[in-house]
């Protein structure tokens, strides 16, 4: 028995580190690796300044806040850049805009001109470079790395963050405050332009598409719409936003933990931030092990509730030594909520749109984590600093209660790769542009069908709807019941051609389910027709209708 949970184990952490065994993935992650450090370091130097040269609890709040509202305004643009564009290119850009604002911030403090509103917009500068660089970094996981590997691949990403969060902090505080705040951001800075290095030392590209690029208001729409359509994709954002509102007061008010309640100074607050960390490395490590043995739903209610009690610990407790164990067990709670939460997302995204389905995830727990920054810092100022953990930890218990409404289901290993598609003959020379372009399906469905026919243009329904079609319907001839026709439109032929490029294997095994109720020598046939208005002036391309068969 010993030895097959000895070889087990084996396997888990072969699984677990996997992706290094790729050249570039493991350059990247390398470099993410020494960018986090600095940006932990800066952190913690942004945090104490603030905490040293404003008296408003809000003021310390809103550092959280400055680096994460960002995310939540800019990364759905982000991520719709991060699927029309090299990936590569956009991480790039988002490392500039990070690297420009710290090394701005590193001057201004070198002169001694600055203040908390100063220090607040350039850690707002730094977050819209993170808006840039995190969807186009987690998308590009599946772009470098087989499908198989990217929950392997997302749980090393926590796992190096949190790495880097149980020695950076500390690091920080050592460094602040024998050295200041400066020494803190220059070397900051210089973790970022390692970070630029890595990524311009390593090439990778995406699936290349046979289409033209996307329109942004189109492409920003066909995310939306696909994330609406994705019970899978909505309860994980939704789950993602509720915890990143109600679990962010942990890191939001420590500082004022470290300071007020435990009387400490920048080394105080950086052990606080090394528990937390510690306990998040060692939950990312364990990871694989963890979602063997429990549902990633009941992992996710129980990291609900090691955070709320590390909450109410933070509110009683006035030893470091306990406040450090009690983060620790929040960190924990911390990387499996989240790593949970982006596998489930990334699995369930054809790799067309995983950058936007990534970006409004990331958005809407972005506004959560800077929303509820904002409030635990009001609710301690105006009452105490007790009463807003405890409130959090009350709020994080409800949570928990919400996977009952919406869960999280188990992870699967379905095919989301585009399958491509063959451009049918037409008689007319369509452009791009031309439409709107009307679908027809028929089918001939017997009535001891009927009942599963049914069921399945249900879920037909649904696919084809967020792919891109639009004003589906599903019709029944009155003097022939068993002659079905389903009806949808396009905006234009492109619009058609894409939709029909974007359909995975996953998808087009509900044809062959169809195929099956289906009665009739051929298979069911698919009418195109371009629609035009009556009293139009007459083209060449304005048709009734044509077909093809397939």
């Amino acid at each position: 028995m010993s030895r097959v949970v000895r070889a087990d184990a084996a396997a888990v952490s072969s699984a677990t580190f996997a992706p290094l065994e790729n050249p570039t993935f493991r350059a990247i992650w390398l470099g993410a690796q020494v960018s986090s450090l600095g940006w932990l370091l800066q952190t913690v130097a942004v945090s104490w300044l603030m905490a040293t040269i404003s008296t408003s609890d809000v003021m310390v709040a809103l550092v959280q806040t400055s680096t994460t509202l960002p995310v939540f305004l800019l990364s759905i643009f982000a991520g719709a850049i991060a699927d029309n564009f090299s990936r590569r290119k956009v991480m790039a850009l988002g490392w500039c805009v990070i690297a420009l604002s710290s090394i701005t911030l590193t001057a201004l403090v070198g002169l001694g001109f600055y203040n908390p509103w100063m220090i607040l917009a350039f850690s707002c500068l730094a977050g819209c470079g993170a808006a840039f660089t995190d969807p186009a970094w987690h998308a590009s996981v599946g772009d470098i790395l087989r499908k198989r590997e990217v929950p392997a691949a997302v749980t090393l990403i926590s796992v190096g963050y949190n790495a880097m969060r149980s020695i950076g902090p500390a690091l920080g505080g050592v460094v602040v405050a024998s050295f200041g705040p400066l020494t803190a951001f220059a070397i900051a800075t210089l973790t970022y332009l390692t970070m630029l290095w890595a990524i311009g030392r390593c090439k990778w590209s995406g699936r290349p598409s046979p289409l033209p690029r996307e329109p942004m208001t189109t492409a920003i729409h066909d995310g939306a719409r696909f994330t609406a359509l994705s019970g899978e994709i909505k309860a994980a954002i939704a789950r993602g936003t509720l915890f990143g509102l109600t679990s962010i007061s942990i890191l939001a008010l420590l500082p004022l933990v470290a300071r007020d309640q435990l009387g400490g100074g920048p080394i105080a607050y950086g052990t606080l931030m090394a528990g937390f960390g510690a306990g998040a490395l060692c939950a990312g490590i364990s990871n694989n092990v963890l979602r063997r043995s429990l549902s990633q739903e009941r992992l996710t209610t129980l990291a609900c509730i090691a955070c709320a009690a590390c909450c109410l610990a933070l509110a009683f407790t006035p030893s470091l030594l306990v406040a450090t164990i009690a983060l620790t067990l929040g960190g924990a709670g911390w990387v499996v909520t989240w790593t949970g939460l982006d596998v489930s997302v990334q699995l369930s995204s054809p790799r067309w749109v995983v950058g936007r389905t990534l970006s409004i995830y990331s958005a809407l727990s972005s506004g959560g984590i800077a929303a509820g920054s904002w409030l635990w810092g009001v609710l301690a100022e105006n009452y105490s600093l007790s009463l807003a953990l405890e409130c959090s930890a009350g709020a994080l218990l409800l949570v928990a209660a919400t996977g009952f409404l919406l869960p999280i289901h188990q992870w699967k290993d379905s095919d989301q790769d585009p399958l491509g598609f063959e451009t049918p003959e037409l008689a007319l020379d369509l452009k791009s542009r031309s439409g709107p372009i009307v679908v027809k399906i028929e089918y001939s469905i017997p009535e001891t069908n009927l009942e599963a026919f049914l069921d399945r243009m249900r879920e037909r329904r649904r696919v084809q709807s967020r792919v891109g079609a639009r004003h589906w319907t599903l019709q029944r001839d009155l003097q022939e019941p068993q002659h079905w026709t389903e009806t949808f439109r396009t905006p234009t032929w492109m619009d058609y051609l894409r939709l029909n490029h974007r359909l995975t294997a996953a998808d087009k095994e509900l044809d062959q389910r169809l195929l099956e109720l289906h009665v009739g020598k051929l298979p069911p046939r698919t009418k195109l027709a371009i629609e035009r208005p009556t009293g139009a002036a007459r083209k060449r391309d304005q048709s009734t209708s044509f077909f093809f068969r397939r």
